[in-house]
């Protein structure tokens, strides 16, 4: 009798302990965020997959199909191989500036290199190409002054080229992997390579069974990040290449406000495809960030 009394006791107690889920008071705050996702992300998505799924009343897939075209399935590969191609050096090289950063001994060198990264990474856009433009163009004063050092730069090299579209990208998303990555090196704890060390380990040993496995997670996070970074660019391409270049956000940009090929749901159908590559990388960067919270 006493054990049940007491155990009904217990039961209760937590019963009354347990707070109570209220969708009032503090809810309220969120009204104005909750808002603003409806407004500007739920219903402009569904607008779009509305008008690229739906063709006279009824579902079909009739928009796809076109957007599976030659001249789509190459800007579907212009963009894929820009974007895995910036991705995968910017992430190599700001894995090696984070680095640098993390184990700088200066404070303030640390602090002033990642505020630099972060201007880096917010200047983008038609600002960024117009300042490629005025350096690296025909007529840039880089140009200039390599060419009275007697080295040509064109017609070699064309800032308005994929090439040029590769610098100008990686202007931005080098530095935005640093960011990205700082977290990752300071996650490293000095007493790992110090007790690898003492095992009998030498450097690369760490780097290799110990650093990089732990580092693992957060570069190809970061890397997925950037691949979808520069999958979604599109302001600094336009400026920069206008549609010498045949990248996907240019098609798109093109089938809405075109006057020759105006075509809103095939740019819609594009637009969702992109989407689909999108949300597979971000799915994979949440996939790896718990991996990585699991091993830590």
């Amino acid at each position: 009798m006493l054990s049940a009394a007491s155990g009904e006791v217990s039961r209760t107690g937590s019963r009354a302990t347990r707070p109570a889920i209220r969708f009032g008071g503090n809810w309220l705050y969120l009204a104005p965020f909750l808002l603003f996702i409806v407004a500007f992300e739920v219903l402009p998505l569904l607008g779009l997959l509305k008008s690229a799924l739906v063709v006279d009343g009824r579902i079909s897939l009739g928009n796809l199909a076109r957007a599976m075209r030659p001249s789509m399935v190459e800007a579907f590969a212009n963009s894929l191989w820009l974007s895995l191609l910036v991705a995968a050096v910017g992430t190599v090289a700001g894995a090696i500036l984070a680095y640098v950063i993390v184990t700088s001994r200066g404070d303030r060198l640390r602090h002033a290199l990642t505020a630099l990264a972060d201007v880096c990474a917010n200047f983008g856009g038609a600002p960024l190409a117009f300042a490629f433009i005025i350096t690296l163009g025909s007529t840039g004063v880089i140009t200039l002054l390599l060419k009275q050092a007697g080295i040509a730069l064109y017609p070699g090299f064309r800032i308005y080229s994929m090439e040029g579209l590769v610098l100008a990208y990686l202007y931005f998303e080098i530095p935005l992997a640093v960011l990205l990555l700082i977290p990752c090196f300071q996650g490293l704890r000095r007493e790992w390579q110090e007790a690898a060390a003492v095992l009998g380990a030498d450097e690369r040993q760490y780097w290799q069974y110990i650093a990089l496995p732990i580092l693992r997670p957060g570069l190809l996070g970061g890397f997925l990040l950037l691949f979808a970074n520069a999958f979604g660019a599109y302001a600094t391409a336009w400026t920069l290449t206008g549609s010498s270049v045949n990248l996907v956000t240019v098609q798109i940009a093109a089938l809405i406000r075109g006057e020759v090929q105006l075509d809103p749901a095939l740019a819609d159908a594009i637009a969702a495809l992109s989407l689909v590559i999108m949300m597979v990388s971000v799915a994979l960067h949440q996939i790896l960030v718990s991996s990585g919270r699991r091993r830590a």
